[in-house]
């Protein structure tokens, strides 16, 4: 299942997590992180969809994602592994 988790980080740019849970185990996973910053292009989700897909098909989720028993622990630890 895909969640999107969006967070402001200031007054003109947002990040958007999107986040996989494992229907079986109940886990979740953070496959990317997408930043948002004003002014908007026309489509900025368009580019970020297709590497959302790219991404799921190359290598599955289970063998590149870290899972968590909650958002907020995988949210977490994505951000200190890419901060």
């Amino acid at each position: 299942m895909e969640i999107m988790i969006w967070k402001a980080v200031d007054n003109a740019s947002a990040v958007r997590y999107s986040c996989l849970r494992d229907l079986k185990t109940g886990q979740f996973a953070v496959q990317s992180a997408d930043f948002f910053r004003r002014p908007l292009g026309v489509n900025p989700n368009e580019g970020f969809a297709r590497q959302f897909a790219e991404l799921f098909i190359e290598v599955p989720p289970h063998e590149r994602c870290t899972w968590f028993d909650s958002l907020e622990e995988a949210i977490g630890q994505h951000e200190r592994e890419f901060s």
